[in-house]
């Protein structure tokens, strides 16, 4: 895998600023002056790392804790917090290496830090892919749910939310090698673009769907109380809201990385582009971004979990 001196990061392979990578013919300094580069510390990796470790152990812990939440819908929750777990620790793994290396204090052969490099960019690329299935599994039970409400408990069964957990784990896992082993190939880069705009066109399919079915039903329930105005305009808002913050965060914080992998096919030699290739490690602090805002939407807001937590909290004291 291709290296770019100390400060080289990991998932190095998809920075289309390496010098590795002829096959795609990609640009390495063609950048003008007007090039704005943000330059991110190891100690923002690590201490981002560090809150999200934080978060999604506690996650973790409250889920297993409390029998209460060993349902398909907390199972799959546990899961997102595992994946973005990974994600902590591969990141803050893979910076305190470096920056021993830098130091002088791990003094070790090319080829086992060549190899580790491989292992921690599987692991890395492996929880991002299964990160983007669980949010999807994620909005796809709360679909069933609300269209679905009576045949809920027949449909997602503990057995096939089980099922379907491991499916994820080791299909992440299986393509994430493939794509760390061909990553230079412009099919998997091609590939890995498309997952995530098919992962961004159904949540917002579904969640915009729900918001309009909510919608229609507070607006009945407005007609039965005579209270059309407040409680639609009331609903709209808070509905809007929140179908903002899931679909924001998601684009936000995934949407530059995936950019920088399509314009590595459409544009590799732009000096534009390759001003955007430079950004490299900003992309992957959004990533751990979203494994820090992932636990408040999708797990803090439950209140048992928020009480499971308490107690967890209150005993380690």
């Amino acid at each position: 895998m291709p290296t770019q001196g100390p400060q080289k990061r990991l998932l190095g392979s998809l920075n289309s600023t390496s010098t590795a990578t002829p096959h795609l013919g990609l640009a390495t300094n063609q950048t003008g002056p007007w090039c704005l580069q943000v330059s991110v510390p190891d100690g923002l990796f690590l201490s981002l790392g560090l809150v999200s470790l934080v978060e999604n152990v506690l996650v973790v812990i409250a889920i297993t804790k409390n029998r209460n939440l060993h349902s398909p819908m907390y199972s799959f929750i546990c899961c997102l917090a595992l994946s973005d777990l990974m994600v902590s620790i591969s990141l803050v793994l893979e910076t305190a290496i470096i920056l021993l290396l830098e130091a002088g204090a791990l003094v070790t052969r090319a080829a086992l830090v060549q190899q580790l490099d491989n292992v921690i960019d599987v692991l890395i690329c492996g929880s991002m892919v299964s990160s983007l299935c669980f949010l999807g599994v994620i909005a796809i039970d709360r679909y069933i749910s609300i269209f679905y409400a009576l045949r809920y408990h027949s449909i997602v069964t503990l057995p096939r939310a089980r099922r379907a957990i491991v499916g994820i784990w080791v299909a992440s896992i299986f393509f994430s090698t493939l794509f760390i082993t061909y990553y230079n190939h412009t099919a998997v880069l091609i590939c890995l673009v498309t997952f995530f705009l098919a992962m961004l066109a159904l949540m917002a399919i579904l969640y915009v769907h729900m918001l309009t079915r909510a919608y229609q039903h507070a607006q009945g329930i407005a007609q039965l109380q005579k209270r059309q105005g407040s409680t639609r305009q009331g609903f709209c808002l808070k509905g809007a809201a929140t179908l903002t913050i899931i679909l924001g965060i998601f684009f936000l914080c995934w949407g530059p990385f995936f950019l920088h992998l399509t314009l590595i096919v459409l544009c590799p030699q732009h000096p534009t582009c390759s001003c955007i290739f430079k950004n490299f490690n900003l992309y992957l602090v959004l990533i751990i971004f979203s494994s820090i805002v992932d636990p408040l939407i999708y797990a803090f807001r439950s209140q048992e979990l928020r009480m499971t937590l308490r107690e967890v909290l209150l005993c380690s004291w």
